[in-house]
């Protein structure tokens, strides 16, 4: 049975915190648009922690994470980035408390793991969106999709179709986010089934080979062929190869999942794009 976290209402307390990689920067802007939504906003410790390329050690992340998983008051977390580390922790972690009083969780990226791990292990729904890492580039509909989400209002999805579309209809779970985040979840507990579900996927600064690698990975691992259907987001940022893969990710990802009936959507807005627009994985 999926379970829906309580929508947000003014007044409430949020958390932010670093769960992965350490913040580059203020994230002050942020703070004010959650404030202009009524809301209260938390800082964890790691939101200022640093240890090598991560926000605070391994031990003081699964700390403040787990502090406010726990923490009756707060009515969602919001990851503060992703970057890489949410692997590293999510074993460590104890959902018991979580698990009788859900909230939202919101990330994307990296967070992808943690998004994916309460979906699977208690059918508990999160949000897929904008973080206070890259709330100063993001558009303004991926923002308020952010917020429709949180506080229960309907999101509207505006985006430019794509001519190799594989039209249809079909309903289905939502359940999805980073490419390399869900192959690197395969055969582990944070792993979600695939059946009849839709999934959306995205990624960023990856070789067409790497992308090439791991939808075949996924494939062979039985989980596309028991699609509903296939949303395809960003695949931005793809370093040079000197010598040509020959196909871009639209067209590496077809040739994949031809052989498969489901509907096929690309240039859907999210993933590392300031159009990233908010996912409720696990909404039907």
């Amino acid at each position: 049975m999926i379970k829906q976290p309580p929508y947000l209402k003014k007044g409430d307390k949020i958390a932010i915190v670093c769960p992965a990689s350490r913040l580059p920067k203020n994230i002050d802007k942020a703070i004010s648009i959650f404030q202009e939504w009524g809301l209260e906003v938390v800082l964890g410790k790691t939101v200022t922690a640093e240890h090598n390329q991560f926000a605070g050690d391994d031990a003081l992340r699964t700390k403040d994470l787990q502090q406010y998983l726990d923490d009756p008051e707060i009515k969602a977390i919001i990851a503060g980035r992703g970057g890489y580390g949410m692997i590293r922790i999510i074993d460590n972690l104890d959902f018991s408390t979580f698990e009788k009083n859900p909230k939202w969780i919101v990330g994307f990226s990296d967070i992808t793991v943690l998004l994916s791990h309460i979906y699977a292990n208690f059918g508990i729904q999160s949000i897929h969106a904008q973080m206070p890492y890259t709330f100063e580039e993001a558009t303004t509909e991926s923002l308020t999709s952010l917020k429709a989400a949180l506080f229960g209002q309907e999101i509207k999805y505006d985006y430019q179709t794509y001519p190799k579309n594989r039209p249809g209809k079909m309903e289905g779970t939502l359940i999805g986010g980073n490419l390399t985040l869900l192959v690197m979840m395969v055969g582990s507990n944070s792993d979600i089934d695939y059946t009849d579900k839709i999934l959306f996927i995205e990624d960023v600064g990856e070789r067409p080979a790497s992308i090439d690698r791991m939808m075949r990975m996924l494939d062979r691992a039985g989980k596309l062929s028991q699609l509903n259907g296939l949303i395809v987001g960003a695949f931005n940022e793809l370093p040079d190869e000197k010598i040509p893969f020959g196909q871009t990710p639209e067209e590496i990802i077809m040739e994949v999942v031809h052989k498969y009936n489901f509907p096929v959507w690309f240039n859907f807005p999210v993933g590392h794009i300031d159009g990233n627009n908010a996912m409720i994985v696990g909404e039907r």
